[in-house]
């Protein structure tokens, strides 16, 4: 039986992907750098460190650690910025109503999220209290694919047997942490894009929730 749900925050629960896109390419834009959608495909469930040295090496470029970290403020500044206009139209679909019927059959719920600005996503859009446990970046000493971000998730659920715990996340490096934790993995997204995962939804709606419940399959 599954005692527990833990979610991703990014292109999960909420779409903030586009935010972060625009961020990371106000930057590219006024340093000249190659970015595109394809690019920023590669940045999904990865820190911001690595989003940049992605970015970096895409476009064959080496910097001093000062330069690096100077390029990582000034992108979490403009995608803080863009925060300011974040709403419940960002939310995906059927996310929140799916956790609150989790809930409601006396499941605990954890949020998982690498970003150091989940905090600010979840109290902007009201949907903190949905979760009885929170990580973020600032949790963190390892990221994904490590499967720490979830160990957490767990130690502050109680730490239930893992095999009890079912994932939900959108990108690959967030699965195999997922899997490397001993969890179950549902992909948010395109099936194409997750391979590795038990099982991927596209919708909430195509989640049978006993079924999950169950046994961690989705239908």
């Amino acid at each position: 039986m599954i005692k527990a749900c833990i979610f991703d925050l990014d292109g999960v629960i909420v779409f903030t992907d586009r935010y972060h896109y625009l961020g990371w390419k106000k930057l590219a834009d006024e340093e000249g750098w190659k970015f595109d959608e394809s690019l920023n495909h590669q940045l999904r469930g990865v820190s911001r460190m690595q989003s940049l040295q992605i970015i970096l090496d895409h476009n064959s470029l080496d910097v001093s650690d000062d330069q690096k970290a100077e390029f990582a403020d000034r992108k979490n500044r403009y995608y803080q910025e863009l925060l300011d206009d974040i709403s419940n139209d960002d939310l995906y679909p059927g996310a929140v109503e799916f956790v609150q019927r989790v809930r409601d059959r006396g499941i605990a719920t954890a949020l998982g999220s690498s970003s150091k600005n989940a905090d600010r996503v979840l109290t902007a859009l009201s949907i903190k209290d949905l979760f009885d446990a929170v990580v973020t970046g600032h949790d963190l000493t390892r990221t994904k694919p490590d499967p720490q971000i979830f160990q957490l998730c767990n130690e502050g659920l109680g730490n239930l047997p893992v095999t009890e715990c079912v994932v939900f996340e959108d990108a690959e490096s967030g699965i195999a942490a997922a899997l490397a934790a001993g969890m179950h993995a549902v992909g948010v997204g395109d099936a194409d894009q997750l391979p590795n995962a038990d099982q991927v939804i596209k919708e909430y709606s195509e989640i049978n929730l006993d079924q999950l419940l169950a046994n961690g399959r989705v239908r």
